[in-house]
């Protein structure tokens, strides 16, 4: 639609990095998917909001990319209010956390390698032509691991969509709506950074967190909501730390 110019992909380096986003952006979800048969939601969002800590640690290890140590410091309770929560979590399952700390950090790493293709000189992308070429390789991994993972799908997608006829429109809807989330999430990482992206999404967390245990009515301890609490004042913390120490 000519919204922005067409970019080609530069070089063979471009190219595998593109590929290596896809396939960690499919690992990132698969395994959030995952780990919510096993964990509640409210614990699942307490988890993720420790996305922050692994994308300052991707983001140095890969960028050389230093935050101000008040920053550093203010991720310090992000973490340690989902320790604590961990413990006082009465539906905790080993699996479940495993698979949710691995789609953590996979997120994590997932925003660090979009922001270089982002704004790096030799090899930047903008939003459109990001999502352009990231989509394809995406399916080609999912298609395969949700045949091979989820037995019997496609019949299950014709059943439904014979029952409710508003089936595709609503796929079309969530498809929509997924692209719209993650040309976003793009243009907020090319216009701040990939650690602030993260504890922006802390925010999404915090109220997920909080509707999860109204809807499903889960069992949360006060050791819990003392912990998600943490977590969400590191949240308060860091956010006035960037303002303070650009």
């Amino acid at each position: 639609m000519k919204i922005v110019p067409l970019q080609m992909i530069s070089s063979r380096t471009q190219l595998l990095k593109i590929s290596a986003l896809s396939v960690v952006f499919c690992a990132s979800v698969v395994g959030g998917n995952v780990s919510l048969r096993y964990l509640p939601v409210s614990f699942n969002q307490a988890v993720g909001a420790t996305t922050p800590f692994f994308t300052a640690l991707f983001a140095f290890l890969i960028t050389l990319k230093k935050e101000a140590w008040v920053t550093y410091a203010a991720l310090v309770p992000v973490v340690a209010g989902v320790v604590i929560a961990s413990g006082g979590e009465p539906s905790f399952n080993l699996f479940g956390f495993i698979m949710c700390i691995s789609a953590t950090a996979a997120r994590a790493f997932k925003s660090v390698l979009q922001g270089i293709l982002l704004t790096s000189e030799g090899e930047k992308l903008n939003s459109m032509n990001l999502m352009l070429y990231m989509s394809p390789i995406a399916v080609l991994v999912l298609l395969p691991a949700t045949l091979s993972m989820e037995a019997g799908v496609l019949d299950a997608i014709i059943l439904l969509s014979r029952k409710h006829k508003s089936m595709w429109f609503l796929l079309f809807v969530n498809s929509s709506m997924a692209y719209s989330a993650n040309l976003t999430n793009f243009l907020v990482t090319k216009h701040t950074s990939a650690l602030t992206l993260q504890v922006l999404g802390n925010a999404k967390g915090a109220v997920a967190v909080v509707i999860s245990i109204i809807i499903f009515r889960n069992p949360v301890t006060a050791v819990g909501i003392g912990g998600y609490s943490l977590t969400v004042m590191g949240v308060v913390l860091y956010g006035e730390a960037k303002r303070r120490f650009k």
